[in-house]
């Protein structure tokens, strides 16, 4: 038996920090793609949508920001690419453009997102293949991620 079974009941939440090499402009960007800000502090902040939340901190280390990721599984990929397209991110905020839903190797449709941080992050929806023959199936081919630059 886990030794700590008994205390899971009792968590209320799992929440990563997140780097932000500039706070303010980092929060205005989490805000424009709709997350709630709850300020913790002048360089710490709760963002939330809905249940789902993660602290931003004003803190930076090119290395660990550069590495971050975050997954966000949605039911509608598109949907949410639909909402982020129109938000024009790079020209808001200087990030990297978005690039668009696509099928991945792993099962899922996922459309990247960078952070004016450097964090990357994945929205992200199980692939739903209708296949009425078998014969009919191909091997998936994919780009290879690349950081920091448009996917």
């Amino acid at each position: 038996m886990n030794p700590v079974t008994h205390l899971i009941p009792g968590i209320r939440s799992f929440r990563a920090f997140l780097p932000a090499k500039e706070f303010k402009t980092s929060l205005r960007f989490y805000e424009a793609i709709g997350f709630k800000a709850y300020r913790l502090g002048d360089t710490l902040a709760e963002l939330s949508l809905g249940a789902h939340a993660f602290l931003l901190q004003g803190y930076y280390v090119k290395e660990w920001a550069e590495n971050m990721v975050m997954h966000v599984l949605v039911n509608d990929v598109h949907a949410w690419w639909q909402h982020i397209s129109s938000l024009d991110l790079p020209n808001q905020f200087g990030v990297s453009p978005p690039a668009p839903p696509r099928v991945e190797p792993w099962g899922l449709t996922v459309a990247y997102v960078f952070d004016p941080t450097g964090v990357l992050w994945h929205f992200a929806e199980v692939t739903r293949l209708e296949v009425t023959n078998p014969k009919d199936c191909q091997p998936l081919t994919t780009q290879p991620h690349s950081r920091g630059k448009a996917l």
